[in-house]
């Protein structure tokens, strides 16, 4: 924790006592009961705006905006968060690596002086506009019949399912998010009218679009669920192989014009819709160009979302004794099964074991 950090901290234990989070009123499977008797969902956060996609329906619920050090205080950080528990009992937030250093430790000193073990902090390893539409499918979930512990393990499971790349203008500076490029597309990145087909996950792909019909270029048949046999697979003018199940495209237009994604991608997926949406700021930064168009295509229908994590043996955390899939804890990662006696506690969870 660096100097900032600490200097928060410190504040905010010499500020004065607030209200526990704890007088929510939470039954023994997690959720939280309005005054009405209705079932008040587990609040699902993201830290800018412009991860918040638009509901595909009147029932999915907006998102939390967790805001960074630069816009709120601590004080103001404090406050926010404890409403939110107060109000939905559990808050599940999405922290992807790209985040800024000073926000990732601002969630992690909040919750730690909160003294609560009822935020999920989710390490989720995907796009800018992929992270934003895992937060929808988590909010289309949140108002499921599902405890808080099985949406926020859910995310680790949903986000297999999440196909996400970009159309690029250059790849010279992709190496750093795990897609493998070589010497011939860095020397090709030099030229004026180059694009690139970009797959990040869940399977690296690169390849150099025809240039014939203005960055339009491309096969369309044998698109939809082809393996390509590597990350760089292959000829030019080849598309990503895309997923073998039915989804939505969402794609946010950078500093490139083209209408490739559109035009040319989504009808090689057999995607049943596309929507447009405003370009996350730190898609640049992660994609190492303003020079792009960026996608991602998920399960859009809640039935089957829901059908999707129901279909998986459901465990209870040994620890905080949450329910959840899978192999680890949304809430305090705990591993499901217990560690050797040697093991450490997991980094950046706020417990400590006896």
């Amino acid at each position: 924790m660096d100097g900032r950090a600490q200097a928060e901290v410190c504040a905010a234990l010499r500020a004065p006592r607030r209200v526990p989070v704890e007088r929510a009123r939470v039954q023994a499977h997690g959720e939280t009961w309005g005054n009405g008797g209705y079932r008040v969902p587990t609040a699902i956060a993201v830290t800018s705006a412009d991860l918040v996609l638009p509901a595909p329906d009147r029932h999915t619920p907006g998102a939390a905006l967790l805001h960074p050090p630069g816009e709120h205080d601590l004080e103001a950080a404090l406050a926010g968060t404890t409403a939110l528990l107060e109000r939905h009992g559990h808050l599940v937030a999405l922290v992807p690596p790209w985040l800024p250093r000073p926000t990732v430790q601002r969630l992690h000193t909040v919750r730690a002086i909160l003294e609560t073990d009822r935020i999920a902090l989710l390490d989720i390893d995907l796009p800018p506009l992929g992270t934003a539409l895992l937060a929808r499918q988590l909010r289309q979930l949140s108002v499921c019949d599902f405890s808080p512990g099985i949406i926020a393990s859910a995310a680790r499971l949903l986000s297999h399912y999440i196909h996400a790349g970009a159309l690029l203008g250059s790849v010279a500076k992709l190496d750093r998010v795990r897609v493998p490029v070589g010497l011939g597309a860095h020397a090709r990145s030099w030229s004026p009218s180059a694009q690139f087909a970009v797959l990040a996950h869940p399977t690296p792909y690169l390849a150099r679009l025809g240039s014939a019909a203005g960055g339009r270029g491309g096969s369309h048949g044998g698109a939809r669920g082809r393996s390509h046999g590597g990350p760089r697979g292959g000829a030019a003018g080849d598309l990503p192989a895309g997923p073998d199940f039915a989804t939505h495209l969402t794609f946010a237009r950078g500093q490139l014009a083209s209408d490739w994604v559109a035009a040319e991608l989504a009808p090689a997926w057999q995607v049943q819709g596309v929507m447009e949406n405003p370009l996350p700021a730190a898609s640049p930064a992660w994609w190492g160009t303003p020079k792009l168009v960026e996608f991602a295509a998920g399960i859009p229908d809640l039935s089957v979302l829901y059908q999707l994590v129901a279909s998986v043996r459901r465990e209870q955390c040994r620890w905080c004794g949450l329910e959840l899939i899978g192999d680890r804890c949304g809430f305090c990662a705990a591993p499901l099964a217990a560690p050797p006696p040697s093991a450490t506690v997991p980094a950046g969870t706020g417990l400590s074991r006896p």
